[in-house]
């Protein structure tokens, strides 16, 4: 028994253990900014090189408004990809999950989308629609996001085994009855997994798509002008707006996850 409770861990309470995934992050965070610190100003590394976290985070105070500004528009950029590349993922997987052909056309497409680079894929977007059209970006974002979703969704309606679906066809369940209480309870992990991913996709490939022409007012385009003229510091503040715009998407799909489950029959479990 004591060798079964040591391999258990140490028994701590469901709230202790909250507690102890909220507090560990940030004890890691505040740890590595204090080394951080440290390494610049007791060990002498340039600005040029790495700014310490007190000069960013008084560039950060100073230009809070247009750092503010820029996240909004970066994020407005993923958020409007994510739902459209989602939406759009979501139908094709439940076709190609319905009929065998469209699974064929559609595979080569899923795999062409996830090679297409983003440094060549931005410029010639943003020529095509313009230097004042963010469509541009908001594509580039969309198709980042279609990617994990669309296989993630595509395995999950694929889960239903055969004795699950006989089961049904002997309780002479329709079609839609059929995906409402086994298809679709089995595919919502999946699913809420995939949008997870490409909440983080999208924001990653909004803000590099930002980089390369198109109007300017994103954290791409503020970072790139930052580091142009030798504001190393603020450059690195729009870094840390990113980082938390990243942080908020996939918090908030994490919670999403959470309710979607929570409201489905069954989908809190694989």
């Amino acid at each position: 028994m004591t060798a079964l409770r040591q391999a258990q861990g140490p028994g701590w309470s469901p709230a202790t253990e909250r507690r102890l995934r909220i507090a560990a992050p940030i004890v890691v965070g505040v740890v590595g900014l204090t080394a951080w610190q440290l390494m610049v100003t007791v060990g002498g590394v340039s600005d040029y090189l790495l700014p310490s976290p007190a000069s960013i985070a008084a560039e950060f105070a100073e230009f809070w408004q247009p750092i503010l500004g820029a996240t909004f528009v970066t994020g407005l950029n993923a958020l409007i990809g994510l739902i459209v590349g989602t939406v759009s993922a979501i139908v094709l997987a439940a076709f190609a999950a319905r009929w065998r052909f469209v699974d064929g056309m559609s595979s080569p497409l899923v795999a062409a989308i996830a090679v297409v680079p983003i440094v060549a894929l931005a410029p010639v977007l943003n020529s095509m629609f313009g230097a004042d059209s963010q469509f541009g970006r908001q594509t580039i974002a969309g198709l980042a996001a279609f990617v994990p979703v669309f296989v993630n969704t595509l395995r999950g309606l694929r889960q239903t085994t055969a004795v699950h679906r006989d089961l049904m066809k002997a309780y002479a369940a329709s079609g839609a009855q059929t995906f409402r209480t086994v298809t679709m309870p089995t595919a919502v992990p999946y699913l809420m997994t995939g949008i997870r991913i490409a909440s983080s996709l999208a924001v990653i490939s909004a803000l590099v798509a930002e980089y390369f022409g198109g109007p300017r007012g994103g954290l791409g385009s503020f970072i790139s002008t930052s580091a142009a003229t030798s504001a190393y510091a603020l450059a690195w503040a729009y870094v840390a707006a990113a980082i938390g715009l990243g942080l908020i998407f996939y918090v908030v799909t994490g919670l999403l996850e959470r309710l979607v489950q929570l409201s489905v029959p069954g989908g809190g479990a694989r």
